[in-house]
Order: structure tokens, then C-alpha cells, then sequence
């Protein structure tokens, strides 16, 4: 193993710099300036008609972990623009992978709740 590899594995998570990205920046710039009253609120929209893929995880990540960093929260609002079609499933795997990365949503809400 190089020299390299041995140092990224034995490197104490204090010692990295803090995470900055723009999402990251604009969420500071928010809760520095009080726009939202100081509160983070982040959500993970999925749609539940299917599994999802790598790049679900990376949205989980950063939407969970943007709420987390913050003191905010994070909701799993399900995009099922047709809810009769929707396989409860797909909800159950969905919830279960969010799980498996290590977050929690604090609501589950769903968008045709906000339509006839």
C-alpha cells in the first residue's frame, strides 16, 4: 500500500478541513443574514416508482447532511404526482435506503398531498 493510501486511511476526520461547496456556502450566507429565520429546512423528493440509484445517494447525502450540519431538518416528500399508480413498495425501499446511509427524515409527506 502507498504511502498515500496508509495516510487518507489513518486520517482523524477532525483534522480535514470543513466541507465547502456551493450549496454549502449558500445555506451559511442564509443562516448568517437570518433569511429564513435562521432555520434550515432541506427535503429529499423522490418519485416512488422505482428503486433508486447511485445518484439518489449522493442527493440523500447532501440534502441529510446540509439539515444535520445545520440543526436543520429533512423531509422525504414523495413525488407521486399520481398516487393510484404508486407501488408502496418502492416507499418501504426507499425509506429503508435512506436508512441504510444513516439518516432519518423528519417528516414523510407526500406532494398530492398539497392537490386534489
Amino acid at each position: 500500500m502507498s504511502d498515500l493510501t496508509q495516510n487518507s486511511l489513518n486520517q482523524d476526520e477532525t483534522t480535514d478541513p470543513p466541507r465547502s461547496d456551493f450549496v454549502r456556502d449558500l445555506v451559511e450566507e442564509d443562516t448568517k443574514t437570518q433569511r429564513f429565520g435562521g432555520r434550515v429546512q432541506t427535503r429529499f423528493p423522490p418519485e416512488p416508482n422505482g428503486y433508486l440509484h447511485i445518484g439518489h445517494a449522493k442527493a440523500i447525502v447532501l440534502d441529510f447532511s446540509i439539515a444535520r450540519e445545520n440543526g436543520g431538518s429533512c423531509t422525504l416528500r414523495l413525488d407521486d404526482t399520481n398516487p393510484t399508480t404508486e407501488d408502496q413498495s418502492f416507499v418501504d425501499a426507499i425509506v429503508e435506503d435512506i436508512e441504510w446511509l444513516g439518516f432519518s427524515p423528519d417528516a414523510l409527506k407526500h406532494s398530492s398531498d398539497y392537490f386534489e
